[in-house]
């Protein structure tokens, strides 16, 4: 049984994909004020937006306060694309290696966001991080509500 595994998962919206790619590359510290499983986003180093910046995620995941320090890895402004790579923090604890990565194609007022998880667990008797994957789904669902409210 392999401990390196890839979770791909996808969501329509109806809120506008260039503004959900936006919110992630530049104002993620703002989806605190969309989602309520999300406590807070705080910027370390670097600037908001820019590869190589170290942000902080403070969320609220299976009824318990966690935290995970990401490294943004890469950012691709034509496919709409930003990739998190967890350096530190409460995943890292589970597994022994993790990355996010948000993509949004857009194609006409139909937008697909696209969420991959690239992991490798500690050991083969830790799930793989469905319920990581559910929690951002479900952020989407909320970042989408709040635009088309």
């Amino acid at each position: 049984m392999s401990l390196e595994g890839k979770l791909v998962s996808e969501i329509n919206i109806q809120s506008d994909g260039d503004v959900f790619h936006e919110i992630f590359r530049h104002r993620p510290h703002h989806i605190s004020n969309m989602c309520d499983k999300i406590q807070n986003v705080d910027n370390h180093e670097g600037e908001w937006g820019t590869v190589g910046s170290v942000i902080s995620w403070y969320f609220t995941h299976d009824g318990k306060e966690k935290v995970s320090k990401n490294i943004i890895e890469a950012i691709d402004e034509e496919k709409k694309l930003v990739k998190f790579k967890v350096t530190g923090g409460d995943i890292l604890e589970e597994y022994k290696s993790c990355s996010f990565t948000v993509h949004v194609e857009s194609k006409g007022e139909n937008n697909l966001v696209t969420w991959i998880a690239e992991y490798e667990k500690k050991n083969a008797n830790m799930p793989d991080p469905h319920t990581y994957m559910e929690r951002l789904l479900n952020m989407s669902k909320d970042i989408e509500t709040h635009h088309l409210n």
